[in-house]
């Protein structure tokens, strides 16, 4: 329910149900006690209430009114449609925001998220009105001092979004972009930014709609993506242009411009949105490529006659990791030995890319996992600064702004991916060994002069090369901004940066070394009758001649999403 001017229209229902014919409220009225709306796009009616200090509720208290909403929350998410994804600013997973980012999914607000955005907007004027507030009655960053007059305070707000959206660097790729709009609408519906809703209306308009901003690469250092939500802002009052996402789509239908009042600027300039919008979506294709590495290491493993007593249960009972004991257990499922007996090998040991996989794999997932647990509560939660209190009485100035702990899990991942990536490249080297094998060298099938796979362990460590350049920790940087206001910051913008460029280096040292141990197994006499297997010979190209392998890896990369879902 959009409740504010600058958004949808407010249409008073009938008695009756039906919508009568109504108009938009002055931009300072706001909805009264009894008013019934129907909520664009999905015909909810709701009826708005409120206790005598202006805050929203059913009736009742607000323990029952706080659990009422919650089991609404609940009711609207259960009730999605597959394609769509509801945003309520306290349960948006990470998979879902990936699906909006996508375009497979189009996000829907329950009016309860709407309430709770309202009443923080009407808590900002009061406590404004009350005393001054950073950044919409003072200046920011060094200038935090100086006052700003209340006339002004409209006008501050709109040079500020001006001043501040001085990005530079490529554009972004729409997916980032479209999972950034998710993401700031989100934190916005949880309730702690005084913005007025209305920014979230025409943020999942946009979303609605298949247009976005466009907006540049650098400008945030993990304490708030300031340039990149300020070109959003100037999108979302109108001064630049609207971007359809698909460039063959039909000329769009485009979000109606918000009109900026006072204090709006600041609170939705105040988030790392976009940090988060990269993180999410590295940590998505990470972790299906970390689910394809099982498979692909299963049948390196098995191209050797490699041992499965490195991978037995019993092993890794004693040592229980939950990701190096995940690691072992589906590399036993994919080759069909998921007992405890252990699968013998030719040697009594074999090289580290085999022996030591669980151990280097499971830290990777295990840092997946970390970072999507952080991902999901951050874009949960309002960031705003100051933070407007949920009971509407404080305004609280704080350094909730500061992505440390996003910016070190996003480094913790690229130095764990880093580690798994160097053995696949290990496996790679391995496979064209003859005396690991019985195989001709670098598995070539012409005159002993052939090259085979030799180039792909070239290929390979370029890629890795890149892996260790991501891996290099963002959060050792050091930056001191604003006349020293602000001596030090994340980095979580570089550390999500990284683990982006991190998804494709990755995925080529996997795809190199996929096509070789397929080629392995195809020259073995016996290779084994798996699924992961099957379904590889069948995909990539075949012939042990001397030719370009590009066609070759680039089919291979294609298939590590199959092969993740194995």
């Amino acid at each position: 329910m959009d409740t504010t001017a600058g958004g949808t229209d407010r249409t008073p229902a009938s008695p009756g149900g039906e919508a009568r014919p109504g108009r938009a409220r002055p931009d300072s009225a706001a909805p009264r006690h009894g008013d019934v709306y129907v909520v664009p796009g999905d015909g909810t009616v709701h009826v708005f209430r409120e206790h005598g200090d202006g805050e929203a509720a059913p009736g009742g208290g607000a323990d029952r009114a706080d659990r009422d909403r919650a089991d609404r929350d609940r009711a609207d998410r259960d009730r999605a449609a597959p394609d769509e994804v509801v945003l309520d600013g306290r349960g948006l997973e990470p998979a879902e925001l990936v699906r909006i980012a996508d375009g497979a999914a189009v996000p829907v607000v329950p009016p309860e998220a709407y309430e709770r955005a309202h009443r923080s907007w009407r808590a900002a004027d009061r406590l404004a009105a009350a005393g001054r507030l950073y950044g919409r009655g003072t200046g920011v960053g060094a200038h935090r001092s100086v006052p700003v007059d209340a006339e002004d305070e409209a006008a501050h707000g709109l040079r500020l979004l001006r001043s501040h959206a001085g990005g530079a660097g490529a554009v972004l790729p729409v997916r980032q972009i479209r999972a950034l709009l998710a993401v700031r609408a989100n934190q916005l519906l949880a309730g702690g930014s005084g913005i007025q809703p209305a920014f979230v209306t025409a943020l999942t308009e946009a979303l609605r709609l298949g247009v976005h901003p466009a907006v540049n690469e650098y400008g945030g250092l993990g304490t708030g993506d300031l340039t990149a939500l300020a070109q959003t802002g100037l999108t979302l009052i109108g001064e630049r242009p609207w971007h359809r996402d698909r460039k063959t789509a039909a000329p769009a239908e485009l979000p109606a411009p918000v009109v900026p009042r006072p204090g709006d600027a600041l609170a939705l300039l105040s988030s790392n949105a976009l940090t988060l919008a990269q993180a999410a979506l590295a940590c998505h294709d990470l972790d299906v490529l970390l689910r394809a590495t099982h498979a692909v290491a299963a049948l390196s493993l098995a191209a050797v006659s490699g041992s499965l007593e490195a991978y037995a249960p019993e092993v890794h009972a004693l040592r229980p990791y939950p990701g190096v004991a995940r690691a072992a257990a589906e590399v036993r499922r994919l080759l069909d030995a998921p007992g405890p007996a252990p699968w013998p090998g030719r040697r009594i040991q074999d090289p580290f890319g085999f022996r030591a996989f669980p151990q280097a794999h499971g830290p990777a997932l295990d840092a997946a996992e970390a970072l999507r647990r952080i991902v999901g509560t951050e874009v949960n939660c309002p960031s705003e600064n100051p933070l407007i209190a949920p009971d509407g009485t404080a305004a609280h100035h704080h350094g909730g702004f500061y992505a440390a702990p996003v910016g070190l899990a996003l480094d913790a991942l690229n130095l764990a991916v880093l580690q798994t990536a160097q053995l696949s490249a290990a496996r790679l080297t391995a496979l064209g060994r003859p005396d690991l094998t019985d195989l001709p060298a670098f598995l070539a099938g012409g005159p002993a002069s052939s090259s085979g796979t030799m180039i792909l362990e070239y290929t390979a460590h370029s890629a890795l090369a890149e892996l260790r350049h991501c891996a290099a920790p963002a959060s050792a940087g050091h930056a001191v901004l604003s006349h020293g206001m602000e001596e030090a910051a994340s980095f979580a913008s570089q550390a999500a940066r990284q683990t982006l460029r991190a998804v494709d280096a990755y995925g080529t040292v996997l795809a190199c070394e996929l096509v070789t141990a397929v080629r392995a197994l195809r020259l073995r006499p016996d290779p084994p009758a798996v699924r992961a297997f099957t379904v590889a010979d069948a995909a990539l190209p075949t012939g042990l001649e001397d030719r370009p392998l590009t066609a070759d890896v680039t089919a291979a990369t294609e298939l590590l999403r199959t092969l993740a879902e194995i």
